[in-house]
């Protein structure tokens, strides 16, 4: 394999895995986002750990800060007096004596010439309770470096620069009572790792022989430092387990209380599905045990308010099946009549001719009106069923138009279709759809003033639909909902010019919704209006979408034109010598 296509491969490789771990992690953080939105007790203990931690941290903080403090200072203050005395016990050694000859003879007993070493022996003597002194010494005589001492592991480079620069300004300024402090990591002679160290350096003078010297103390915070380490520990680990604790009552306390919300919940899902006998345990009389009395004297009252309202629903749905069923008989037998009469109205004078055909009119139309009763009450029954087979949706479109041509003559209205080269099919109950078709077709006609009807058929992988527009009147803004209420009118005054009975729009959008479809209106003073019909390919499959658009696409190129047309301010340097953009 070339090296280039090599470098693609793992490229490609690298990206797949890279989008893979953004995806998983993209789930993850859905799923963790929906648990949060979904648990109450979730919410209740996470705020009441973050909230528990921010204390615990604030309050760990300030508490070991003021130990720190308080055992640096009293160290601090410990060393500084143990300083200090040293430096008069040193100061009182290399004191002259009065008498010479009582100082050569102590010389010449002890046999050194070196005043320091007796300074030593009582400076590193042992304390007054017979236990050794836990800090080094350090004696610098800066007239005379040989003579210096040290005790334990302390060399002359033990003591930082800094401090001694600021003990020996002291002495140039003849500030002699200055002690000057200073913490820091000093790794001693013989030692692997440094240790923190208080080092405290003072000036003692000799008023007699006119000599400075430098004096050191060293003094380890090793036990502090390890007293501080385990305060800090015990600290922490006692805020993990106050923080634990707090979270632990947290839960219980929103399980106490979410517990009841949740059955409440629970409860109330299982009564919005139609169980009408649920209920919740009442325990005890606090606030929860009053909610769920509260809950179940509404769930008692709905019920009733639901089954009194069901039965007056089932009352009217019978009166109208009644009546309709009832109204049929002497229909038919006025109906016979009015044909008779209607057959025979050249024989009449023109007054009796016209209530002939007056009446034949209006009995079609009363006809009709029973028919969409009927169709109503068997919607709300329940009872109404598809019959479906496997159609193309071009072939009922066209049958509904062949029965529309008539009244579309009489309106002097034309259709212009726009049907898919290949077939439409869709599993539908052929009946119901051309009902639909023709209602639409109808309102088109009635409400288009004799302007064109665009019929448009599309198809996608789940879908298919057809949409009816007409460029009459149109409608206001909020009317296309209510066109598909029963007997409603956009304008009352207005008759219907072709007989309508006012539920065809009703009774089409109920077709649609047995289907498993959509059936939605669109419509603007005088651009007319367009209905979309949207039904799925499959029965019973779930509608996602529709192949075509509900605006009309003229309306939507304008509306985009409209847009592109809004005056933008540009800079200079975006526009090119013709007074377009550059791209």
């Amino acid at each position: 394999m070339p090296p280039a296509e090599k470098t693609r491969t793992r490229r490609r490789t690298l990206r797949q895995i890279l989008g893979g771990a953004r995806r998983r992690v993209r789930r993850a953080a859905g799923r963790t986002r929906s648990m949060w939105r979904r648990s109450l007790q979730l919410q209740v203990v996470t705020s009441t750990l973050v909230i528990s931690v921010i204390v615990v941290v604030v309050l760990g903080t300030f508490l070991f800060g003021q130990i720190n403090k308080s055992v640096v200072d009293s160290s601090q203050q410990s060393s500084v007096s143990d300083a200090f005395a040293d430096r008069l016990q040193i100061a009182d050694a290399l004191a002259p004596d009065t008498d010479e000859q009582t100082k050569t003879a102590d010389t010449a007993k002890s046999g050194s010439a070196n005043p320091l070493d007796e300074v030593m022996d009582i400076v590193t003597g042992s304390g007054e309770d017979g236990s050794k002194k836990r800090y080094d010494v350090l004696i610098l005589n800066p007239a005379t470096p040989g003579q210096s001492r040290a005790s334990g592991s302390v060399v002359r480079s033990s003591v930082p620069p800094n401090l001694r620069a600021n003990l020996q300004r002291y002495m140039r300024n003849h500030e002699y009572g200055k002690p000057v402090g200073i913490h820091q990591q000093i790794k001693f002679p013989g030692e692997s790792q440094p240790r923190l160290t208080f080092v405290v350096g003072g000036v003692v003078h000799v008023p007699t022989s006119g000599q400075n010297y430098e004096v050191y103390h060293f003094f380890p915070f090793t036990e502090e430092e390890e007293l501080l380490t385990n305060v800090r520990l015990a600290i922490v680990v006692v805020g993990l387990g106050l923080v634990l604790l707090l979270a632990a009552i947290a839960y219980l306390v929103a399980r106490q209380v979410v517990s009841p919300v949740r059955l409440a919940r629970q409860a109330a899902e299982r009564l919005a599905a139609g169980k009408l006998d649920e209920r919740l345990k009442v325990r005890g009389e606090d606030d929860l045990a009053r909610l769920a009395n509260s809950f179940n004297e509404m769930a008692a009252n709905l019920a009733l308010k639901i089954h009194q309202l069901e039965e007056l629903s089932q009352v009217q749905r019978q009166f109208v099946s009644d009546v309709s069923h009832e109204l049929r008989t002497p229909l038919t037998t006025v109906r016979m009549a009015a044909d008779l009469l209607y057959d025979a109205r050249e024989d009449f004078d023109p007054m009796a001719s016209r209530s002939a055909e007056l009446m034949q009119a209006q009995l079609e139309r009363f006809e009709a009106m029973l028919a969409d009763l009927l169709e109503i009450s068997r919607y709300d029954a329940g009872a109404a069923t598809l019959d479906l087979d496997p159609v193309d949706v071009r072939d009922v479109v066209l049958r509904a138009i062949g029965d529309s041509e008539a009244l579309a003559e009489r309106h002097s209205t034309r259709f212009e279709l726009r049907l898919p080269n290949e077939p439409c099919m869709a599993e539908i109950d052929n009946r119901r759809v051309e009902r639909i078709l023709r209602n639409l077709l109808f309102n088109a006609i009635e409400h288009g003033e004799g302007r064109d009807v665009v019929v448009t058929v599309g198809a996608d992988r789940d879908a298919v639909a057809i949409a009816v527009r007409d460029h009459g009147i149109g409608l206001k803004n909020g009317e296309d909902t209510l066109v598909f209420d029963r007997f409603w009118r956009a304008d009352p005054s207005r008759a219907r010019t072709i007989g309508g009975t006012g539920l065809g729009l009703a009774i089409s959008r109920e077709d649609a919704s047995l289907h498993g479809g959509w059936l939605q209106a669109w419509g603007q003073p005088g651009e007319g209006s367009q209905f979309r019909l949207t039904l799925p390919r499959t029965a019973g499959a779930d509608l996602k979408g529709s192949p075509l658009s509900l605006v009309p696409p003229e309306i939507e190129m304008r509306r985009t034109w409209r847009g592109a047309m809004t005056p933008v301010l540009l800079p200079a340097s975006a526009v090119d010598g013709t007074g377009h953009d550059d791209d």
